[in-house]
């Protein structure tokens, strides 16, 4: 269990105010100064050295991505920095409690960041629904401007850096980071093909980072403690503090901060009080997010939460948005209500994603009233496989893969309502064995 002392996001709870005054006493921008005289490349090698991987699902090393920045912007064309705050990833809200208790955290990350990659400024494009997280981040911004903490000279470094926040109108296809930035411009948000990717041509067209909030707001926490500090957490290739959001059923559903590659039966014995119901109630858990498939009971009890150790049970840690299922769950009605998210959610650029979505939430909700032959379960796979990998953002493989992990891991159950439909019964949920 992750000392409190090794805690970075000590205020997740709310009990302490998020104001300037109460993040200072908290650790936030102390000699912020210091940090950055540290130099621009080494900062970068910092956080290659900690072993930080991106926190908002895809995992790419989060030194090597700021490293791809161009080291001498051209005129007229400043690097950016942009922070997906939108967090629409179904069962996804630790960035939201990063951005309304410790928002500083965050604007002291955007500042570190955006010298390192030798960026003008940072906008934090945040989700459309997060009102008061939207009112916080806008005071915080303007707490630091009074402070003299960013803008111009931040910090006395005689650097200067603006944060702007931008709000989004709650589309989740903008949580796709060429999209983001389409929406940034103030065009629909579609994704964009790739290359040219964005650290060469993003945001306006010039050289461009979007990391996600948790990636940037632990960046002076490590700079302070040292990489060595930070990658002492996890399993190699998976290091550092991670924050978990646990939901369902379990007996206290909640975010906390643990550290990378702790096995998930002790993550929710010791933070969420056990499975509603005892541990042999637990079905199967979709352990990052809706867009990750499911894993079945016997395979997620001792699996280690990280990237490497989900892979490994066919799955992934994504935002590592728990979402637990007891046997009281219609497992098959759950995947369904997950097609229709992704059906809603396409942006339709992409055939086989905006006709796909749409075709296999039908079949899905043919499954789970039992009127559909058994033949269709293995065309709904292939169609599956015809909708991942063939569009030009990864929403076509958020909607194929739920419906694959419940084929593969529920096969029986779908069977078995079709079975129940043919014989005159009404085909109700069982649990699974």
């Amino acid at each position: 269990m992750l000392a409190d002392k090794d805690r970075i996001f000590t205020n997740v709870y709310g009990f302490q105010d998020w104001r300037l005054a109460a993040a200072r006493m908290r650790g936030d921008w102390d000699d912020t100064k210091a940090l950055m005289l540290k130099g621009q490349d080494p900062i970068i090698d910092e956080m290659k050295a900690s072993g930080l991987r991106g926190r908002g699902g895809a995992g790419f090393p989060t030194g090597t991505k700021w490293s791809f920045m161009p080291k001498e912007p051209k005129p007229g064309k400043p690097n950016f920095l942009v922070i997906n705050a939108d967090e629409s990833e179904p069962g996804s809200c630790k960035d939201r409690e990063i951005i309304r208790h410790d928002p500083h955290k965050l604007i002291e990350g955007a500042l570190i960041a955006g010298y390192a990659m030798r960026a003008r400024a940072a906008y934090i494009y945040i989700r459309g629904e997060y009102i008061r997280e939207a009112e916080t981040l806008f005071a915080a911004v303007a707490e630091a401007y009074d402070a003299g903490l960013i803008g111009r000279n931040a910090c006395g470094s005689g650097y200067d850096f603006d944060v702007f926040v931008h709000r989004g109108a709650g589309a989740y296809i903008c949580g796709e980071e060429t999209a983001m930035l389409e929406s940034l411009e103030g065009k629909k948000g579609q994704p964009r093909l790739k290359p040219p990717f964005p650290a060469g041509a993003g945001l306006y067209g010039c050289p461009t980072t979007v990391n996600n909030v948790e990636s940037i707001a632990v960046g002076p926490t490590i700079l302070r403690r040292g990489a060595g500090w930070f990658a002492s957490f996890g399993a190699e290739n998976n290091r550092g503090t991670k924050l978990f959001q646990i939901s369902g059923h379990v007996n206290k559903p909640c975010v906390v901060e643990e550290a990378m590659s702790i096995p998930f039966r002790q993550l929710i014995d010791e933070h969420c009080g056990g499975i509603r119901g005892g541990w042999d109630n637990l079905l199967a858990v979709i352990p990052g997010g809706s867009s990750v498939p499911l894993v079945p009971a016997k395979d997620i009890m001792d699996a280690p939460m990280d990237f490497d150790g989900l892979r490994a049970v066919g799955s992934g840690l994504g935002t590592a948005a728990v979402i637990v299922m007891d046997k009281s769950t219609d497992i098959v009605r759950a995947i369904s209500r997950i097609s229709y998210f992704y059906k809603h959610e396409s942006c339709g650029q992409c055939t086989p994603c905006r006709e796909g979505t749409g075709w296999m939430w039908r079949v899905m909700e043919r499954l789970r009233e039992g009127h559909a032959d058994v033949e269709e379960i293995d065309m709904l796979q292939e169609v599956t496989k015809q909708v991942e990998g063939h569009t030009i953002c990864a929403l076509g493989d958020a909607a194929a893969w739920p419906i694959q992990g419940l084929i593969r891991h529920f096969r029986p159950e779908i069977e078995r309502r079709i079975a129940a439909r043919k014989g005159g019964e009404a085909p109700l949920a069982v649990a699974a064995e």
